[in-house]
């Protein structure tokens, strides 16, 4: 599966997996072969961060 390429839409797309079916970002990049400081740093440049504790980047 290709991830959105659109930085709003691929935030919208990792939260609701993380939200529905991954316990955290690193099971989300193992399902999804993502690769974990691509994914950080292009919702980074959105000033987003992961949030460990609620699962979802804010």
């Amino acid at each position: 599966m290709t991830l959105p390429n659109d930085p709003f839409i691929l935030l919208s797309f990792v939260n609701t997996k993380l939200r529905d079916e991954c316990e955290n970002l690193d099971d989300f990049c193992g399902r999804y072969d993502a690769d974990k400081d691509s994914l950080t740093q292009k919702l980074g440049s959105l000033s987003y961060r992961y949030d460990p504790d609620i699962n979802q980047f804010v």
